[in-house]
């Protein structure tokens, strides 16, 4: 959990000064000729609008961090030759397809392998905590540029690169890495998949890859793919009972688990369990003291995702207090932390946001196995001794 927190807050360090560039409570830009526009179906992500235009797409991407509310207009345009010069109706002007790319988070990187354009991954901060194979040798051959460590991402580095695009990560506005690359003329674009809380949210962010690449068809085949693949595991579950089920762990004496409406809390509601913070509601993570989790959760047949661990001996070394749970009893805890990258990375933090139809297909197998899935585990292991 300590070295995703330090990545998470590297990605969170680096757009914080484009506040002055947000435009708050703004509408789609405005069109220029009496044409009909057509927007780009977008059925479950709540961060990004496409629409149509004549020359190619008007972007909006809207409230990229928990509790913002701001917006950020770009005209995308296809096959222009020229110096494009940016419109008082869009912060920046973008010609597509684009060809280059920095990236600043590994849920970016699926999306980029699925439509087979890895080889625009020009640079990356702390590249180390990418798994994905194509990648990976990319990188090991020289042709993905460091630009960082997770404190910091190098400016300099980024403009020599001449990126089309830096697709951007943050938690608040206050960051002047971003502003810098803004004003030296590279677009940022803000991607926001990680605060959307359904699970096919995050995966419908492929059609704005798709969009930047000239990729539309090949990225909205893809999402009906993994959306067709989620909604047929979840009429499985349709009619079953739910086994109550557990998850996180305790960090410095204080238990973090997701909210009801997170996520994480959906993905575990629609793979047919009882979490036992089901109905709770809120952004970031709950925080209780142990004894408050003792008292909900110590009849919990499955504990999902307890942290980084990845042994109940390690468990009982940090707290002792595990071995209370029903699930620890019975060895019915699985995680995530056992499939990892050659690095190390753990896939499931590069993949899962991307491939919601796996993380939904590995609950239902272990939560019921009397379903008898035709499915391999492919992100949660039982844990080790």
């Amino acid at each position: 959990m300590k070295k995703t927190l330090t990545l998470l807050l590297l990605y969170i360090t680096i757009l914080q000064s484009c506040k002055k560039e947000a435009k708050t409570d703004q509408k789609l830009p405005s069109r220029t000729t009496n044409a009909t526009y057509e927007e780009i179906e977008i059925k479950y992500a709540e961060g990004f609008q496409i629409q149509n235009t004549d020359t190619g797409y008007y972007l909006t991407i809207m409230n990229p961090w928990p509790e913002s509310v701001v917006t950020y207009p770009f005209k995308l345009i296809k096959n222009q030759e020229r110096e494009l010069i940016p419109e008082p109706d869009a912060s920046l002007t973008i010609k597509i397809p684009i060809d280059k790319i920095v990236l600043t988070s590994t849920t970016h990187i699926p999306p980029l392998v699925l439509l087979k354009k890895e080889e625009s991954l020009i640079g990356f901060p702390g590249s180390d905590y990418i798994s994905d194979p194509k990648v990976r040798k990319l990188i090991d051959t020289g042709k993905v540029e460091e630009l960082g460590t997770n404190e910091l991402m190098n400016v300099e580095s980024t403009l020599l690169l001449d990126p089309d695009v830096v697709m951007g990560f943050s938690i608040d506005d206050s960051n002047p890495t971003y502003q810098k690359i803004i004003t030296a003329g590279i677009p940022v674009i803000y991607n926001g998949e990680w605060v959307e809380k359904h699970p096919l949210g995050k995966a419908e962010w492929i059609k704005l890859f798709g969009v930047l690449y000239g990729k539309e068809k090949e990225a909205d085949s893809i999402f009906k793919t993994i959306e067709r693949e989620y909604l047929n595991t979840l009429e499985l579950v349709e009619n079953v009972d739910k086994p109550k089920v557990l998850s996180g762990a305790t960090w410095k004496d204080t238990w973090y688990l997701p909210y009801g409406d997170s996520w994480q809390g959906k993905i575990l509601n629609d793979a047919g369990s009882s979490y036992i913070y089901q109905t709770t509601t809120g952004s970031g993570s709950l925080a209780y003291n142990i004894e408050k989790v003792l008292m909900d959760g110590r009849d919990a047949a499955f504990w999902i995702a307890p942290a980084q661990y990845t042994s109940y001996s390690k468990m009982l070394q940090d707290n002792t207090s595990y071995a209370q749970f029903d699930a620890f009893k019975n060895k019915q805890i699985y995680t995530h932390a056992l499939t990892l990258g050659s690095k190390g990375g753990v896939t499931y933090y590069e993949e899962a946001s991307m491939r919601p139809d796996l993380v939904l297909k590995d609950l239902v197998k272990i939560l019921h196995p009397e379903i008898k899935l035709e499915h391999e585990l492919y992100f949660f292991k039982k844990l080790n001794d």
